[in-house]
């Protein structure tokens, strides 16, 4: 299990209280924005007690706010730059979190799945919450364990001991003012060694500047610093030694954690992001259960055709969409580009579910088509990576993606996160209908959390991909083939090409080649082929005749094969192996090489990968 990004940062230094608590929180966050940008948060503590502030929006807001008013000097501090899961981004939801004694801050990155009934628990036992988030329950859990025990390592075992997901948890008390307090399960924590000062962070960018040594703190295992020492524990308290390292790195190489540009790193990225998509997604029973949902079952039961409304990646995905909601769901589903949506007059009435898929949540084009949607009286359900954001809120039910977020222009991690949340809403819709049982559903589940592993399979296998690209660096057109669910995926990586290394580049559905697309085949013409799998033989068998086609005329084929299928050796000058997969889950696999590819091409070219020219991230105009 893996989750939502946040970025954290801790920090203790000298007993006397002084300034450079915060300004090493702030700098720890400015270099992890990145990471989240909806809130950022801050807390310190002296022997005057526990301040804390947060602000919604980027970390310019805090920032400001603690010109107009600064916060008083202190001996150790906490800071939080948030990706918004549990709550919206408000001021409230902005961590850290405060216990009702005031005493205790604790900021947190993560899931914890079973919030709802420690909140129960806390709510039956008279705890006042104020906030939406999951956070808040640690907060007044420990601060309860700390009154019991008056140790905050003592009660962050006693806490982490009943949480159920995956967290990263920092927190201080006042009544240790040099101290801070960390624990983590399926999530990055490190510390870095100073010299009369320690630090903790999500990653080392937190800490680059006051230190290159640094610690890795293993799983369930409690980390305690002071100005002076360092100490870590396992879940039973028994002492463990963490494995210390140096950082090669400098303060911009930390922020993109080691890589050359931003999309490299969120390519790697991709493993993290798809499980964080699968994570929590169903309650006891086994049932799966969406973010957000502002409309009744029944009126789902009684959908009788899905329109996916999206623009540029997002809308391949929705192609990806249709193939498993209709086979799962025996539901009609068209896909629309979301800036042709209104002006067709589409038929749309009451029993029209119209799923709106968009990264930023803020597409201009995605609003004003849900916005004619439900004047029709249909129902929108939104795939969205931000909370908070305009789709997510002027929709009846929402999907969040917990992709963390994406600054490169050209979409990876988002693309990955959108189709895995469609694989979840075709499984929800088919349960919902009855058309699939609990433990159906638990296997195609099962099957889908071994994707995380196989794409990282894939990344490890890099440099072959990249090779390759390099030397196609002059290529002025390449072509992309593919069937079924390999369509979308021919589409996606003609995309990525054109918008990263501004070449000729098309994606056909196979089928189609001898309806006009083979014209342009001519000796040394560059043609990817996405193979089917062969447990699918009649796809199969008629893609391996396509790259016999092209390959007859000269082309230069590259094709993307499943291990194990040797029949297409024959045939491909170059063939990129991914793992076996179920049909329809394969784009998750099969795209992963197609963007690597983009990418490498382009960096051989000299061109700036994370900001093509003439793009934008969020295209907020029609």
């Amino acid at each position: 299990m893996l989750l939502p990004m946040c970025g954290i940062v801790g920090y203790v230094g000298p007993r006397t209280p002084s300034d450079r608590p915060l300004e090493v929180t702030l700098q720890g966050l400015a270099r992890l924005e990145y990471r989240g940008y909806d809130s950022a948060g801050v807390a310190v503590v002296s022997p005057d007690g526990l301040t804390t502030r947060k602000r919604a929006g980027k970390l310019a807001n805090l920032q400001q706010s603690l010109e107009e008013a600064a916060l008083p000097t202190a001996t150790a501090a906490l800071g939080h730059t948030r990706w918004a899961t549990h709550g919206g981004p408000t001021d409230v939801n902005a961590h850290p979190h405060v216990s009702e004694d005031g005493m205790l801050a604790v900021i947190h990155n993560g899931i914890i799945e079973n919030f709802s009934a420690l909140k129960r628990e806390l709510v039956d036992a008279g705890v006042r919450f104020t906030s939406e988030t999951d956070t808040e329950v640690v907060a007044h859990l420990l601060a309860r364990a700390q009154a019991d025990s008056g140790d905050l390592t003592a009660a962050m075992l006693a806490v982490t001991a009943r949480l159920e997901g995956a967290f990263t948890l920092l927190a201080v008390h006042a009544g240790q003012h040099g101290t801070v307090v960390g624990a983590r399960r399926n999530s990055p924590l490190v510390v870095g060694l100073g010299d009369g000062e320690n630090f903790l962070g999500s990653d080392v960018a937190a800490f680059i500047s006051g230190t290159t040594h640094a610690m890795e703190i293993g799983q369930d295992q409690v980390v305690t610093i002071t100005a002076d020492d360092v100490r870590v524990v396992d879940a039973d308290g028994a002492p463990v030694e963490g494995r210390r390292y140096t950082v090669d790195w400098d303060a911009e190489a930390a922020v993109k954690g080691g890589f050359d540009t931003f999309m490299e790193k969120e390519i790697h990225d991709q493993p993290k992001a798809v499980a964080d998509t699968l994570l929590g997604r169903h309650d006891d029973d086994g049932n799966l259960v969406l973010d957000e949902l502002r409309v009744d079952e029944s009126v789902l039961r009684t959908v009788d055709k899905i329109i996916v409304v999206a623009c540029g990646t997002a809308a391949y995905a929705g192609h990806v969409a249709k193939y498993a909601i209709e086979h799962w769901c025996r539901i009609p589903v068209e896909v629309e580009l979301a800036h042709e949506f209104r002006y067709r007059d589409p038929v749309v009435d009451v029993r029209t579910l119209v799923v709106a898929i968009s990264q930023s949540g803020e597409t201009m084009d995605t609003i004003m088509a849900i916005r004619h949607a439900r004047e029709q009286g249909a129902k929108v359900l939104a795939i969205v990576n931000t909370h908070g954001s305009t789709i997510a809120r002027e929709s009846d039910a929402v999907l969040y993606t917990h992709a963390g977020p994406e600054v490169a222009v050209a979409s990876t991690k988002a693309f990955l996160s959108q189709i895995t949340a469609c694989y979840l809403l075709g499984l929800y819709l088919s349960q919902l209908r009855g058309y699939k049982y609990v433990d159906e559903v638990a296997d195609y589940l099962e099957e889908l959390g071994k994707l995380p592993d196989k794409i990282q399979q894939l990344l490890d296998a890099e440099d072959e991909v990249k090779s390759v690209a390099t030397a196609m660096k002059d290529t002025a057109s390449v072509l992309f083939l593919g069937r079924h669910v390999g369509y979308p995926v021919a589409l996606e990586g003609a995309l990525k090409l054109k918008e990263l290394a501004y070449i000729h580049a098309e994606g056909f559905a196979a089928g189609e080649l001898k309806h006009g697309p083979i014209a342009l085949i001519e000796p040394g013409q560059a043609v990817f082929v996405i193979v089917p799998t062969p447990r699918r033989p009649m796809l199969h068998n008629k893609v391996v005749s396509n790259i016999q086609e092209v390959r007859a005329r000269g082309a230069r084929t590259l094709v993307i094969a499943e291990e194990g299928d040797e029949t297409v050796d024959e045939f491909a000058e170059v063939v990129f192996r991914v793992p076996k997969t179920p049909t329809l889950m394969m784009p998750l696999v099969t795209v992963v090489p197609l963007q690597i590819f983009a990418a490498a091409l382009a960096a051989a070219k000299g061109l700036d990968v994370d900001q093509p020219r003439n793009l934008a991230k969020s295209v907020t105009v029609e």
